[in-house]
């Protein structure tokens, strides 16, 4: 089959498999052989975590994948979102990137779209103000400096 996927599981880690929580207790390696929503422990975050906007839409579409019951809440909180979001951001790439993510989620491919959110972090700290992380961003100038 060309859609498998090999995923290395270290002893105690989680993986959310379409709603389901399966933790290992040792390493182990799991082959999925079809299409299934899944998400890696790492790659979850907590509500406290979601401290900004994009975490927040994060937070949104993790809750579409660990817990189906639950998706058609989250896929309207996701719909009422996105369109506050590319009002708030004047940056170009970003809201290209969220029309992207948009179009990702109506078509279900919820773990993409999660990828997708996660690669604009460093866009979205640039965006609010941060830039530490991003080679060759400007830093912002300390008040009364000069260029």
């Amino acid at each position: 089959m060309s859609n498998t996927l090999k995923i290395s599981l270290k002893p105690n880690e989680k993986i959310y498999i379409n709603g389901a929580v399966i933790r290992v207790d040792r390493k182990v390696t799991v082959e999925l052989m079809n299409d299934v929503q899944f998400l890696l422990e790492s790659h979850v975050i907590q509500p406290e975590d979601a401290s900004t906007p994009l975490k927040q839409l994060y937070f949104i579409l993790q809750v579409m994948l660990m817990n189906p019951p639950g998706a058609a809440d989250a896929r309207e909180m996701f719909r009422r979102s996105l369109p506050l979001l590319l009002a708030s951001f004047a940056d170009e790439q970003i809201c290209g990137a969220l029309k992207q993510i948009d179009r990702m989620v109506g078509e279900d491919h919820i773990y993409e779209a999660l990828k997708a959110i996660r690669a604009l972090y460093p866009l979205e700290r640039r965006a609010l103000g941060g830039n530490d992380d991003i080679p060759g961003a400007q830093r912002p100038l300390a008040v009364g400096a000069r260029y």
